[in-house]
């Protein structure tokens, strides 16, 4: 897979995800400050990588910023994107079943190394749920986008 990665900061949580990435095999598209470099907008780089995904160019990204909670709101501002913030195993689990999630949002505050790669087994390791109950609640979604084009 393809995963456009993207954070305002550079710290140790990029280097592991890089890291845990690189070892699951999947090719990364990195937007966001170098070690070393100073921190960027996290609206401005959250949504380089969310328009790989939209473009077609990422087959997923995976967002951060310090508490999660404002790349996820940018990601989910976009149509076609849904983003969920997942400080756990459990809920990345549930996001990806119930919510066809396609898009990860991180913590750089308190995601430790040990609970990423929790985080990243659920996710990669959960096919989105194809029963119709899922099915008619994902359609629901997919019509505000619509609803929201035609406004």
């Amino acid at each position: 897979m393809i995963i456009a990665v993207s954070s305002d900061e550079y710290g140790q949580l990029v280097e592991q995800l890089f890291h845990q990435l690189q070892k699951r095999g999947h090719e990364i598209i990195y937007f966001g400050p170098e070690s070393g470099e100073d921190s960027q907008d996290w609206p401005v780089v959250t949504q380089k990588a969310i328009d790989e995904v939209v473009q077609g160019h990422a087959d997923e990204a995976i967002v951060m910023c310090w508490t999660g909670t404002g790349c996820s709101i940018v990601a989910n501002k976009i149509n076609g994107i849904r983003a969920a913030l997942c400080l756990d195993a459990q809920t990345a689990e549930g996001a990806r079943i119930w919510n066809h999630a396609n898009v990860l949002a991180l913590s750089q505050r308190v995601t430790s190394p040990a609970i990423l790669k929790e985080i990243l087994d659920a996710w990669f390791g959960t096919p989105l749920s194809s029963d119709q109950w899922n099915i008619t609640q994902i359609d629901r979604v997919n019509a505000l986008d619509e609803n929201r084009k035609s406004d």
